[in-house]
């Protein structure tokens, strides 16, 4: 039988995992909203559904009592994701393929790694740092072996700014594991939509944005599963797993999404590699492996 304690490690285990399908999926799905709406559009059309869904937990979010100090910690998290994080990441998804953006953020572990020996004073082994050279290294190949398509004109372009997506995105893992003891991953989370609803609500005064006036069904289903599966969904799936344990071992989950975003970009968008993208795929997680495997015991 089970242990109490079993299942209750299992959860948060089960919550990253479901994130991690969540998010790869994001890459495929924004790819369909970007053909019927401008990106912008999109990620304001996410902020609006996440929002939204927050109304449902009205009663959970009136309870939490912020504490002043933490408001400069709350804005810079939501401002690194989704603020800054979603900008780099449409872009990138305007110039590379769902794919190659999803193998980028194979790197953002290893970001996590160096962030918090940078700023949280965690130790960081050579090993850490020798994968995440050679993962950097297979990005780099990646992108200048990348093939310019209808689907991804520039991977070149499209695959840095997914690096600086990434970045953000290292940013906001940090933040977070610093507020999650003492705020809740539906306060969290919620925080991030209000903050990039408004944000993202300025673009809408730009002359070459504007409100839409057409219903396009893919993309617009696809902009209300953005919101409602991956900010909602995906967000408050990997706050919880991130509160239950180290931010570096959370991070390590974020592996998943290139091996899911290809099979996913294979069967739905059908993007394809090269030989030379195929090897440089292979440094990248192998950079990855390196970073995360641990010594063997000696006995």
């Amino acid at each position: 039988m089970n242990s109490p304690y079993r299942r209750t490690a299992l959860l948060p285990v089960l919550s990253l995992l479901t994130a991690m399908l969540l998010w790869s999926s994001s890459f495929i799905a924004l790819k369909i909203a970007f053909t019927g709406y401008q990106p912008m559009i999109v990620i304001l059309g996410r902020m609006l559904v996440g929002s939204f869904c927050f109304l449902f937990f009205y009663r959970q979010l009136r309870r939490v009592r912020i504490v002043k100090k933490d408001l400069k910690y709350l804005l810079a998290m939501a401002v690194c994701e989704p603020c800054i994080y979603f900008i780099f990441e449409a872009k990138a998804l305007q110039y590379t393929s769902a794919s190659q953006a999803g193998l980028i953020t194979a790197i953002l572990p290893l970001m996590v790694a160096v962030g918090a020996a940078l700023f949280l004073k965690e130790t960081v082994s050579a090993r850490t740092m020798v994968g995440f050279g050679v993962a950097i290294g297979g990005a780099c190949w990646l992108s200048l072996t990348g093939e310019e398509t209808a689907s991804a004109p520039n991977p070149l372009l499209g695959n840095f700014l997914e690096f600086l997506a990434m970045a953000a995105a290292s940013g906001y893992t940090l933040l977070l594991k610093h507020l999650s003891s003492r705020y809740s991953a539906v306060f969290l989370t919620a925080v991030q939509s209000w903050v990039g609803t408004v944000f993202f609500s300025f673009f809408l005064l730009h002359p070459d944005i504007g409100i839409p006036h057409e219903w396009h069904a893919a993309p617009a289903l696809a902009v209300i599963y953005l919101g409602s599966f991956v900010t909602l969904g995906a967000y408050l799936a990997y706050n919880y797993g991130v509160s239950k344990i180290p931010a570096s071992q959370a991070s390590a989950y974020i592996n998943l999404i290139p091996v899911f975003t290809v099979i996913l970009g294979f069967i739905i968008l059908g993007d394809r590699f090269t030989i030379p993208q195929c090897f440089a795929t292979v440094l990248v997680l192998a950079g990855v492996y390196i970073s995360q495997r641990r010594p063997a015991r000696t006995l």
